[in-house]
């Protein structure tokens, strides 16, 4: 089952209140869909962005370089596309999974850092200061590395059993989103508080207990792309 915002759509990725709605982070894996083109992946980042995602990370690494910039630069155009449609305002933030560089290049918002990659302090150092880096983490000492490099939110998994984290190792478990969610905006740190979204197994019922757990929101691969 997919999970749909039922709220006013695009908010800006700034730290968010318990008032406003949770964010929503959309990983694109178009190997995933059944017709595994990317055709089929921009229908479903059209629909997604109607929905009101907040984020859209472009994550597709089989991609030759230049299939990866021209699909990223399509979706960052779509992004523009619908907040037009608006009538303006706050818009989806479109990510590029580990490439800065083509994310650059594309007119994209920003690029995610997948654990195994470069550091946020080292790619926060030559990109531009409005350029979003987000990452991926598993530990507490990845949270506290994250926010002292100046990440702009982290995506703290995987939080539950799922199949595509076969072999990864067992669940996080709430617990520990719990307590990634206290690291993440510790005053014992000087480093400014971090949003903190939730992956892996997350579904729409599934998601009530991961905002009771403190977290901002939440991201997945199928909670979008098996919506009808």
């Amino acid at each position: 089952m997919s999970y749909k915002p039922s709220s006013a759509p695009g908010a800006e990725p700034q730290a968010i209140s318990s008032e406003r709605r949770p964010l929503s982070y959309y990983i694109t894996d178009r190997r995933a869909l059944p017709s595994p083109d990317e055709a089929s992946l921009l229908a479903i980042v059209r629909r997604t962005l109607a929905r009101g995602v907040d984020f859209i990370q472009v994550r597709e690494k089989d991609l030759s370089d230049r299939r990866l910039f021209e699909l990223a630069r399509r979706v960052a155009e779509l992004a523009r596309e619908a907040a037009r449609r608006r009538g303006g305002g706050p818009r989806c933030k479109v990510l590029v999974n580990g490439r800065a560089d083509i994310a650059l290049a594309a007119g994209a918002d920003g690029v995610h850092l997948p654990s195994s990659g470069l550091g946020v302090r080292e790619v926060r150092a030559w990109v531009p200061k409005d350029f979003l880096v987000g990452a991926s983490v598993h530990s507490l000492r990845e949270v506290r590395a994250a926010r002292e490099g100046g990440a702009d939110y982290v995506l703290v998994g995987h939080v539950f059993p799922t199949a595509s984290k076969e072999g990864m190792g067992p669940a996080l478990g709430l617990g520990f989103l719990r307590r990634a969610v206290a690291c993440a905006a510790s005053p014992k740190s000087s480093a400014p508080a971090v949003q903190v979204l939730a992956l892996g197994g997350v579904t729409s019922e599934r998601v009530p207990a991961v905002l009771d757990a403190g977290a901002d929101g939440f991201a997945g691969i199928s909670l979008f792309q098996a919506a009808p």
